[in-house]
């Protein structure tokens, strides 16, 4: 299951159900779940943890010390999810002391080549990341968000559940669940209703959100007025209730 070619350093940790290709390298302190696969010619630094029923292709890195000046050598970690697949040449960064030492992706992500995630960065689950997808440092991006090629997110910027952000774009403010959102910089355009829909939603729900994003976006009010209005006027379904919490926390300011 392990190619001759690999070097697997003793203090890993790895399931007899681990398959290893030609020429990887797994360091010390790494953990791998059963059922994963690991290309040739993989990295796999120390204190990254990789769950069960993942695949990663060729010439990825993963956990390899964050492009980050303050940082001094800590012990830091990434923690991969079970059933995430990682395409050719992305790499995943460790966390940092100051950032809060974890990088962690969620289970069932697709992460597409040459994608980059950086220190604290954290992703739900069922996130896809298309090609050359750029995740700066310390950003949360929730459960079943779509982000499209070539896409760069700025550091601390939040990006909620359900979202999609179409190919190209530059994201500077956090971006709220369940809206389409693109362009340099980003901007809305509208609720992702084909994404909502063939996750299940309902019809009852797609139009509390549509009402939702209509006061929030498109009535030309201050967003302390629009949440007033939101509040006082749309059932709180749980829909509704995450979309005004995120707003209410958002620490960078939300795309409009």
């Amino acid at each position: 299951m392990i190619h001759p070619t690999a070097i697997i350093d003793p203090r890993a940790e790895i399931d007899s159900n681990v398959k290893i290709g030609p020429y990887s390298i797994i360091r010390e302190h790494v953990v791998i779940g059963s059922g994963t696969e690991i290309g040739p010619h993989v990295a796999v630094d120390p204190y990254t943890t990789i769950g069960p029923d993942c695949r990663i292709f060729q010439f990825a890195s993963i956990g390899a010390t964050p492009q980050a000046i303050k940082f001094e050598g800590e012990k830091t970690f990434v923690k991969i999810g079970r059933g995430t697949i990682i395409r050719e040449f992305v790499t995943i960064n460790r966390g940092t002391g100051f950032g809060g030492g974890v990088t962690e992706v969620g289970e069932e992500n697709f992460l597409m080549a040459y994608c980059h995630i950086a220190h604290d960065c954290k992703t739900g689950k069922q996130v896809i990341l298309a090609n050359s997808a750029t995740l700066a440092g310390h950003i949360t991006i929730e459960d079943f968000v779509t982000v499209g090629g070539l896409v760069a997110i700025h550091q601390f910027v939040r990006i909620g559940k359900y979202a999609y952000v179409g190919g190209k774009s530059a994201v500077v403010k956090d971006i709220p669940p369940y809206v389409i959102a693109a362009g340099d910089r980003a901007t809305l355009h509208g609720l992702n209703k084909v994404g909502l829909k063939r996750r299940g939603m309902s019809e009852e729900t797609l139009s509390a959100l549509k009402k939702a994003y209509r006061i929030l976006f498109r009535f030309g009010l201050t967003m302390n007025e629009a949440m007033e209005r939101v509040k006082a006027e749309i059932d709180p379904t749980p829909e509704v209730a995450h979309l005004i919490e995120f707003i209410e926390s958002s620490t960078r300011g939300i795309t409009r």
